[in-house]
């Protein structure tokens, strides 16, 4: 217990640490508006009459959006700095969540607003490298943990967006989620400050990253650990409203401790793979997720078991985020922020495909059993990935495990 106190003192002094929670709100309440629509889809689409295809499209939309996003705001901020761009993008949700409180009526405007709400799901890369950009290369993982558990948002959509869509109605939730992330813009203002490790470099350079082998066998990682998260919690409550015959006000409490798991889970992961290596670590938890998705896929006729089964996945996804991010700034020092944002693109963007592959499942085959074994491919491909590159990358950039080599700590300015 002393010593762990003393590994804590030590973290808390070598970052720093008013960035790293403002960066973790910026990027909680941002990924609370990404999720809205999930949150409130048995009210929307009860209201508009929306088919399982439809659904599935509509859930897509803000998840594809912000995947589409995530580079684009990451370069931004790396010509601007992550502390303006994190303003700039906040700005725009606000701009979107009003136009979602005074003119969403049709499947075209709802359209629409998911890709309003698309932006706030761009905040992922940018979030984690403002939040992380002052810790050591020894505290990244702990760090990324703690900037990344931010996606604990999903929780707070899930709990209170279906009652405060059944009293006051859904759209009136866009309104009353504008007034954290107005918070959030202020607090990361007063407390933050931009971080020291951003490089100047022109367009071309940054965008080199697009044919980085080692790039995309990240993306292919956080295809299974990010995609397989957001794309199940934007259609939990669908799942358990549909499948179960959860009541409307209630799915979210159902869906609400199945993603806690994973925001929990993805600060140990963090704080695992500093300790053990990120590389070693997410083997083991792609055997689980597979294991975990596999027993879904059966539909158990309980929601409970579901419940379950969904925990277990959740909680292997969270701490596998926390891995693959302890391993990112190791490999890419210089452009953290355009490489997370790369990494969480493609992510989101297998996320995006998640909801139609529900959808489309349920329509053809009267089953959600299709997306769950969507998630069990991709668990598979990513063993056999980390496999081929392991020995590369414990022979070059870092240590065997995928610990990080032992570097000189940055001072602070």
């Amino acid at each position: 217990m002393h010593d762990m106190r003393n590994r804590l003192g030590q973290f808390l002094k070598a970052g720093h640490l008013g960035t790293l929670l403002t960066s973790f709100l910026y990027f909680d309440f941002c990924f609370a508006a990404w999720v809205l629509n999930a949150a409130m889809a048995p009210f929307i689409s009860e209201e508009l009459h929306l088919s399982h295809a439809q659904k599935g499209l509509v859930l897509s939309i803000p998840v594809i959006a912000g995947a589409l996003m995530r580079l684009p705001l990451g370069i931004l901020s790396q010509y601007i700095g992550r502390k303006r761009a994190a303003q700039v993008e906040m700005g725009l949700i606000v701009a979107g969540l009003t136009y979602g409180y005074f003119f969403v009526d049709t499947l075209a405007s709802l359209v629409l607003m998911g890709m309003f709400l698309g932006v706030a799901g761009a905040s992922f890369g940018v979030a984690l490298s403002l939040g992380a950009g002052w810790y050591p290369p020894k505290y990244k993982g702990l760090a990324m943990g703690i900037a990344g558990a931010g996606n604990s948002g999903a929780v707070i959509a899930m709990l209170f967006a279906p009652p405060l869509a059944m009293v006051l109605g859904w759209r009136a939730v866009y309104g009353v989620a504008a007034i954290p992330v107005l918070v959030a813009m202020a607090l990361l203002q007063i407390f933050a400050k931009e971080p020291p490790d951003r490089e100047h470099k022109r367009l071309r350079d940054y965008l080199g990253i697009l044919v980085e082998k080692d790039a995309w066998v990240f993306n292919l990682l956080y295809m299974v650990t990010f995609g397989g998260f957001i794309g199940l919690t934007t259609f939990l409550p669908t799942l358990f409203h549909d499948q179960y015959q959860i009541p409307k006000a209630q799915v979210g409490q159902f869906s609400a401790g199945i993603v806690v798991a994973a925001s929990l889970l993805r600060i140990l992961g963090g704080w695992l793979a500093d300790k053990v290596g990120g590389i070693r670590l997410l083997f083991g938890l792609f055997l689980v997720i597979m294991a975990s998705v596999l027993v879904s896929a059966t539909m158990p006729a309980s929601p409970w078991v579901m419940v379950a089964c969904l925990v277990v996945a959740f909680s292997a996804m969270g701490a596998g985020n926390g891995a693959v991010f302890q391993l990112v700034p190791l490999r890419f020092r210089s452009s953290t922020a355009v490489a997370t944002s790369l990494i969480g693109e493609i992510g989101a963007l297998a996320g995006g495909l998640l909801p139609n592959a529900m959808g489309l499942g349920k329509h053809w085959t009267g089953s959600f059993a299709p997306g769950f074994c969507f998630i069990a491919c991709l668990a598979t491909m990513s063993m056999i990935a980390l496999g081929t590159v392991t020995h590369a990358w414990t022979t070059s950039w870092v240590a065997p495990g995928g610990r990080a080599h032992e570097t000189s700590e940055p001072v602070l300015s």
